[in-house]
């Protein structure tokens, strides 16, 4: 309740604590305040080392684990349970730093080309499109409710021929946003470009009024994206609809996580600083974000060997 954790990351504190409980009392630890500093690095260890009912665990998933250790015996000592925190000293192991996958502006059409036909597609397009065009994680957008997105003029989406609002030709600000929640329940709002707005009309228009009556209830569901009975979108259903998408366009290994990086990325390419990137992402430090900044190098090469006199003989 104080951290506002997201129901999952919840789940997996608990897993993690009850396998840590598990292996105190295999050892007689008993009592917490019996545990000691050793035990605690003993049990990170054992995590990364596995055994015969468990397979090593990579660094994330053992680092988590460690927080959630570390975050019971600061509670213990907290509350007078403890004289002192045995796993204040061990600290979570250092995780590979990982390039973010990426794909091209290209393969993101192609994706976005391939949502599909039938009553759902409307609905996948417009999912794919917001994923891309916000950056959103996918427990973000399967979250969002109607009243969370403020297309200004989504009527039109259902008319090619009309005119988008009273903005001027080519004009580039984006009256359109979506709110989305992210984690420890912050709040942040993102523009939503035309395409995406397009895509959301028109699916708003002309197919979620048929999924919202699907289910039969007298009161249908305030979800954004809807299943086919009518229900809000769950995570499962919304990455089939990534991974079908991604089989018709030929692509390999693209997840919600692949957009969400190709988004991130392809506003840095374009430009953007890097402070706007990390306030559109959600991430509570830029130093997360920074990370997008290394799968660039090549575009800074580009720029470079273009652009300066004596770059190149």
């Amino acid at each position: 309740m104080e951290r506002g954790l997201a129901a999952h990351t919840l789940q997996a504190y608990r897993r993690d604590l009850q396998r840590y409980a598990t292996t105190l009392m295999a050892t007689g630890r008993t009592r917490i305040e019996d545990v000691s500093t050793s035990d605690v690095a003993d049990f990170l260890a054992g995590l990364r080392e596995g055994d015969a009912d468990h397979p090593p665990l990579a660094a994330s998933s053992a680092g988590r684990a460690v927080v959630a250790v570390r975050g019971l015996h600061a509670f213990a000592l907290a509350e007078g349970l403890t004289a002192d925190d045995p796993a204040r000293a061990v600290r979570p192991p250092a995780p590979p730093r990982r390039l973010p996958k990426a794909i091209s502006v290209p393969d993101v059409a192609r994706l976005l080309d391939a949502a599909g036909v039938g009553p759902a597609a409307l609905r996948d397009r417009a999912l794919l499109e917001l994923l891309y065009a916000t950056g959103a994680r996918i427990s973000e957008a399967v979250g969002l409710d109607v009243d969370d997105l403020d297309l200004a003029r989504a009527s039109t989406a259902s008319h090619p021929g009309s005119s988008r609002g009273s903005a001027a030709p080519g004009s580039s600000v984006l009256t359109d946003t979506v709110r989305l929640r992210g984690k420890g329940g912050k709040e942040r709002l993102v523009p939503v470009g035309s395409f995406a707005a397009d895509a959301l009309g028109a699916y708003l228009v002309r197919a979620r009024p048929a999924l919202a009556t699907a289910s039969g209830r007298g009161q249908p569901s305030s979800g954004l994206f809807l299943n086919a009975r009518g229900g809000r979108l769950t995570r499962q259903g919304a990455w089939g609809a990534l991974r079908a998408a991604a089989t018709r366009a030929g692509l390999a290994e693209v997840s919600p996580h692949v957009l969400r990086h190709s988004f991130a990325t392809h506003l840095l390419d374009g430009g953007a600083d890097v402070r706007v990137v990390q306030e559109l992402l959600g991430h509570a430090s830029v130093t997360t974000t920074q990370v997008y900044t290394l799968v660039t190098v090549d575009r800074l090469r580009e720029v470079y060997a273009s652009a300066h006199p004596r770059a190149v003989g």
